[in-house]
């Protein structure tokens, strides 16, 4: 079935000719744009778009795995922490920053003669909160991924064979997800945020971390067999300064552990 499946993906990206692929350096972005490597050559151009509500071990990511393929590679600056729209943090936030975001890359596929602009959304996204999907149809962005019946399992699968070190790369959002709908997004919340998961991810845990960052308390959520972990007496103390450190008052941990998009729930 998945051979099947990356037939067809090679397929739909072979008639495209040309292809800018946004690439976050996640694990769909990352299959996307090695497929369209080996398919197009050089006919391809991964651009990478850099904000404060990007983390920097994914910016990490996505400069190394874009030179690992071989591929050209453009960082460009995102500026939707200028979008008051944005900042307010309604359910329309992702909305707000893909339509910003791929009308960027729609105008650098413009001046470099690229065909198509393309992204990884994947069939399981069809099941999520995902009010971005909608900029992307809007804007006449592809999704090949999603047009070739790929689910995330899958992608993984493919990942594996074909030994890129994102197969097993837990799944990412950007910073600002972390932050409940209605809430005001500031850069300074992003970068403790930011600085908070970081730590955590120092300590060891086995795959996933987020902090929810809610004004004066953060509530930490990881995997279920890392919560033992949190609450040992010196890594509980170390969390805890830490976390406060950066300004938060309390500092709480999830215990029914980690789940995506839990600030969407309600």
């Amino acid at each position: 079935m998945t051979t099947r499946k990356l037939a067809k993906l090679e397929g739909i990206l072979a008639g495209m000719k040309t292809v800018i692929v946004a690439f976050s350096g996640g694990v769909d972005s990352a299959l996307l744009l090695k497929v369209a490597r080996t398919v197009l050559g050089e006919g391809v151009l991964a651009v990478t778009a850099r904000s404060q509500t990007t983390a920097r071990h994914e910016m990490r990511d996505a400069v190394r795995l874009a030179a690992e393929f071989g591929v050209n590679h453009l960082v460009i600056e995102s500026d939707e922490l200028k979008d008051p729209r944005f900042l307010k943090n309604d359910a329309d936030r992702c909305y707000i920053c893909k339509k910003g975001r791929f009308s960027m890359l729609l105008k650098i596929a413009a001046e470099n003669s690229m065909a198509f602009v393309v992204e990884g959304s994947n069939t399981d996204d069809l099941a999520d909160f995902r009010p971005g999907m909608k900029a992307i149809e809007e804007l006449g962005v592809k999704s090949p991924l999603l047009e070739a019946g790929l689910c995330k399992a899958e992608i993984r699968l493919l990942s594996g064979k074909l030994g890129l070190s994102t197969r097993d790369k837990p799944p990412y959002a950007c910073l600002a997800t972390r932050i409940p709908c209605g809430s005001p997004i500031t850069a300074q919340r992003l970068a403790r945020i930011d600085a908070c998961e970081d730590l955590l991810r120092e300590m060891s845990l086995s795959r996933q971390v987020r902090v929810r960052d809610y004004c004066d308390t953060a509530r930490i959520e990881v995997a279920a067999e890392d919560i033992a972990k949190l609450l040992d007496n010196a890594a509980r103390r170390r969390v805890t300064a830490f976390f406060k450190d950066l300004g938060f008052r309390f500092v709480t941990l999830d215990l029914e552990g980690y789940s995506m998009g839990s600030t969407n729930k309600g």
